[in-house]
């Protein structure tokens, strides 16, 4: 029996409310993948340019830290509702406008002048942007009916990778002086600044309005309470990261540093698998502090979100699996702007057109098939099916470190202007490169499709921030803490074995998920939300 606190879908279903509803989820989509590239890919073919080293650059992959804590100040979004706007709209609106501002200061600052100043700003940009995907998840969880679920996560896939098409893609042959437009990256975070300040007015102005909850359904504490909470929880992060610097640093370098200077690695190295350790040992310092500080500070809004989720049967071995599943996709995506641009040589220009806009095209198509699929398989059969593509794939970047290109021939694209992207002059394509593309973004399209279905049955709709942020941020584990060590293991075993170990940490999550094959069928048959307990 649904919980009358419990948010339920809207009970229009007439055909035009139902394309209202996956209309909205698309676009939503579109802007929670623009600034993730921002922040990533993007950046790194800017720092790259400006001739940051590999291991800096993929250190810097850091700044995409917040979106795997981001379920710590996601109750907020669940207990708070701005005025005016409505239930999530309101921090929808908040959130793009600081994106806005945030992208321009970006473009006002030279990363490599002030190194420091602009990973600062990316960070909040990665803030932001995880912020943004708290309200989007979340809103989007308690729009979509059951039956709209699967269709539902296309669509998000497919507007979040319209999105990194652009930001990710169609940018790269922007900033190509010779073949494509010749914009700088100012230029770039300019006009993305100005996209993110009109998807805050079309989220004020075309999203439908969610029903309302009273802040008892998720907390019985005061407002002033909840916010004290917050702050606990905060300062006691920045505590964590105060001690980390000043005293694990050295724990890390007792631990490692007689046996990294016998291996022979170059200093620089040696540091990076330094500050790598100190992380670890940071994360495992903090996390444990901030739960017994939330608990003192009756956090209530994140404590219940958590302790509702993990009432749930199986629902560790679910956060494991979720870590898991895109661990393989994570390490072989994880420098791989620097690994075309730098290690295989490839022209900017071609790396937007094919890795970045004809490889995100077959990504949405491999989402809408995924999709389709998914409706005849089911969702354990397809998320097997979609994760041995995902696996078989990454092998092709390895061909293409061995090989090297034209290993396929290639063709020649002639010069045009579709007014928004242009080249300028004839841009040869390899075709190795475009297989392997192809392969790994239609497989991975439809992993993506199955994975955010996954995701979305686990949720219970009263704390759908809360939870959906614990969930997807335990899926950004491997994207955003995979960068630091991609970065140093490159550089010390190569392209080659590296690409190996990418299919290889692949494996375990398709024996969990075989030996989890009862539990995950089941979510098939729940709505929403009743896969969590009611308590």
């Amino acid at each position: 029996m649904p919980n009358p606190q419990i948010p339920q879908p809207p009970l229009t279903t007439t055909r035009a409310a139902a394309l209202h509803r996956l209309l909205v989820v698309a676009l939503l989509g579109f802007a929670s993948g623009l600034p993730l590239a921002l922040s990533g890919q993007a950046m790194q073919a800017w720092l790259t340019v400006e001739g940051l080293d590999l291991a800096t650059i993929g250190f810097l992959s850091l700044v995409g830290l917040p979106y795997t804590f981001k379920f710590l100040w996601a109750p907020l979004m669940d207990r708070f509702e701005l005025p005016l706007a409505g239930r999530r709209r309101g921090w929808l609106v908040l959130t793009q406008l600081a994106l806005a501002g945030v992208l321009m200061l970006m473009a006002a600052t030279s990363p490599k002048d002030s190194i420091g100043a602009f990973a600062a700003l990316a960070m909040l940009l990665a803030f932001l942007s995880a912020s943004q995907d708290v309200v989007v998840d979340a809103y989007r969880t308690e729009l979509t009916p059951p039956a709209e679920r699967g269709m539902s996560a296309s669509l998000v896939v497919m507007g979040y990778r319209l999105a990194m098409v652009l930001s990710g893609g169609v940018t790269l042959i922007w900033t190509d002086a010779q073949q494509g437009g010749g914009w700088s990256w100012p230029e770039v975070y300019q006009l993305m600044a100005g996209l993110m300040l009109g998807a805050a007015v079309l989220s004020l102005l075309l999203l439908p309005r969610l029903a309302k909850v009273p802040p008892s359904a998720v907390s019985r504490n005061p407002a002033w309470v909840e916010l004290r909470g917050f702050v606990a929880v905060a300062l006691t992060v920045a505590f964590g990261v105060w001690f980390s610097n000043q005293f694990l640093s050295m724990a890390a370098q007792a631990l490692l540093g007689g046996w990294l200077q016998g291996t022979g690695l170059a200093a620089p190295l040696q540091k990076r698998w330094i500050d790598l350790a100190t992380l670890l040992l940071g994360v495992a310092f903090t996390l444990p502090l901030v739960a017994k500080a939330a608990r003192l500070a009756r956090f209530d809004t994140l404590i219940n979100g958590l302790n509702n989720y993990f009432s749930t049967k199986g629902a560790a071995a679910f956060l494991l699996l979720i870590v898991l599943y895109k661990l393989g996709d994570a390490f072989a995506a994880s420098l791989l702007t620097p690994f075309l641009l730098k290690s295989m040589a490839y022209s900017a220009a071609e790396v937007g057109v094919i890795n970045k806009v004809v490889g995100l095209w077959l990504t949405i198509g491999g989402a809408l098939l995924g999709g389709a699929v998914m409706l005849k398989l089911g969702l354990w059969r397809s998320l097997m099916l979609f994760g041995v593509l995902q696996m078989v794939s990454n092998l092709g970047f390895w061909w293409l470190a061995v090989g090297g290109q034209g290993q396929l021939g290639g063709v020649t694209l002639p010069p045009f202007d579709w007014g928004f992207v242009k080249l300028t002059a004839p841009t040869p394509v390899d075709g190795g490169l475009l297989a392997v593309v192809a392969f790994e973004n239609i497989s991975g399209g439809m992993g993506n499709a199955a994975f955010v279905a996954f995701m979305m049955s686990l949720c219970n709709q009263r704390f759908t921030a809360t939870q959906y942020a614990l969930i997807s941020a335990f899926s950004a584990i491997g994207r955003v803490w995979v960068g630091p060590l991609a970065g140093v293991l490159v550089e010390t075993i190569g392209w080659p074995t590296f690409f190996i170990i990418s299919t290889v940490v692949a494996v375990p999550a398709l024996v969990m998920l075989w030996w989890m094959r009862a539990g995950v069928q089941a979510l098939d048959v729940l709505p929403p939300g009743e896969a969590a307990t009611d308590d």
